[in-house]
Order: structure tokens, then sequence, then C-alpha cells
């Protein structure tokens, strides 16, 4: 399995903000991206968290463990 392929990632509609805000909580704290478009953040999301393990492992930086499960954790990751 790719590394990234073990980090949950989800898009979800802010009506605060009126757009797409991609997440991945175990990488990040918070919202990465934006978007108009649902499929345009999730792109770009992936694109983040791609970006960011290549980073950590060109630096011999350990990757946290995948916590987050879907069941459970997604809601309060966004909240």
């Amino acid at each position: 399995m790719k590394a990234e392929d073990q980090y949950h990632r989800f898009v979800g509609w802010s009506d605060e903000d009126s757009t797409y805000i991609g997440y991945c909580p175990d990488l990040y704290l918070g919202g990465v991206c934006h978007s108009e478009s649902e499929e345009s953040c999730y792109s770009e999301l992936c694109q983040v968290v791609r970006d960011e393990i290549a980073h950590r492992l060109a630096k011999s930086s350990p990757l946290p463990k995948p916590e987050v499960r879907a069941t459970r954790d997604l809601d309060l990751a966004s909240a």
C-alpha cells in the first residue's frame, strides 16, 4: 500500500465559507484546501497529501500513524 493511501481524506461543504474544504486529519489540523467544486477540492487535497508525504520522506521525518477512521472520527475532524 502506498503511504498516502493510509490516510483518510475527505471533502465537506462549509456553509460559513460557502465553499468545499478538504481535510486530512492525520496530517493536518483543520482544512488544507478549498474549491467551488467537490471534485476539484478532492483532487487538490490528494495532491497536497502526496506532496506532504514526499516532503517528510525526503527529510527522513517519520510519518504519523494513521488514526482517523471514517465511521468514527470525520465529523469530529471537521468541527
